[in-house]
């Protein structure tokens, strides 16, 4: 099965899933006329439409690329999670809302046993799907299951959140616990969603993940080839599950176009090896001229022209400019 296929049929659980906790939950508020139980279960409407937004956008970004879409249909799912996480986000916004409401206005509950029980089974349901979702979409890439994931993550910590004010309501019987309860938990969810716009903002706009450049800096350096002799203008844009690696890589000049060739192919297989079948690259190569011979470590090099000096080790630095490097630029490292 596909990284793609993988992620939409997860998405499917968690639409359906979502479904039916908000039934749930729509009893619990139902048997006990909470007020933070309301607020969960407004909460997990946004589970139910984010849910679904988020199958959708997985069935786009699994469409294969076409003449329109030369690069596939991933940013569908970075704008998939804008909408989640701005979801998520009027979600907490609601819950202060409703609590503040609560407290100037208190009314009473009843069957908060009941209450408790169903929706500690949400809590605990909503979690163990969230924290699946979130270690495939890290594993497959894919921001919107990630999303979808922390959503249900965050539905659990305000949701633990409110089983604790209703069990303390339970044993106190003063109302207001219900509200101040839900109001420390809204903050935690309005940081959820505010961290989830920001993250599809940040792929909508191929800014640069450094975690993910540094993973692969390392790589390369730690493996590299003889006749990898040096590597710049290093970029790598995120289109959902979909990674795209550009580079310029030296090679020694005298290579056939076949041999030459077959290091591109060695550079590929090592990037799929470790990031995936998803990773498509670009490889420029470029021929080493003789300032290249200062930093080359190639011992059975006939037609060097120079001395090896100095080691030039690949950092996040150095090889994300657009300029082939020297033994000025190893000394400087």
């Amino acid at each position: 099965m596909t990284e793609a296929k993988e992620n939409l049929n997860y998405q499917k659980i968690i639409a359906i899933v979502g479904v039916v906790l908000f039934a749930f939950k729509i009893v619990a508020w139902y048997l006990t006329n909470s007020v933070a139980i309301l607020t969960d279960a407004l909460e997990s409407t946004i589970n139910v439409i984010s849910g679904f937004i988020g199958l959708y956008s997985l069935y786009i970004s699994a469409q294969p690329r076409d003449r329109n879409h030369p690069y596939g249909h991933g940013k569908i799912e970075f704008v998939s999670a804008a909408v989640e996480g701005t979801l998520i986000f009027v979600a907490g916004l609601v819950i202060i809302y409703e609590a503040i409401i609560n407290l100037t206005h208190p009314h009473p509950v009843g069957k908060l046993d009941y209450g408790i029980l169903l929706v500690s089974i949400t809590a605990l349901v909503n979690y163990g799907v969230g924290y699946v979702a979130v270690q495939r979409g890290k594993k497959n890439n894919s921001l919107a299951l990630i999303a979808s994931g922390k959503h249900l993550q965050s539905d659990t910590y305000s949701t633990i959140g409110i089983v604790v004010g209703l069990i303390l309501l339970y044993l106190t019987r003063l109302a207001w616990l219900d509200s101040v309860v839900a109001l420390v938990f809204a903050g935690l969810i309005l940081y959820t969603g505010y961290k989830i716009i920001r993250g599809s903002l940040a792929g909508i706009m191929d800014e640069a993940d450094e975690e993910l450049l540094n993973k692969v800096v390392a790589l390369l350096q730690k493996s590299r080839r003889e006749n990898w002799i040096d590597m710049h203008n290093l970029r790598i844009i995120k289109y959902g599950s979909r990674l795209h690696l550009d580079c310029h890589l030296t090679v020694p000049w005298y290579l056939t176009v076949l041999e030459a060739h077959k290091e591109v192919a060695a550079l590929e297989k090592l990037v799929r090896d470790n990031f995936g079948e998803s990773v498509e690259m670009f490889v420029h190569m470029d021929a080493c001229e003789d300032f290249s011979c200062s930093i080359c470590p190639k011992d059975d090099c006939q037609v060097r022209k120079h001395s090896f000096e100095n080691r030039f080790e690949w950092t996040l630095e150095n090889i994300l400019r657009n300029q082939k490097h020297n033994v000025e630029t190893a000394r400087a490292k």
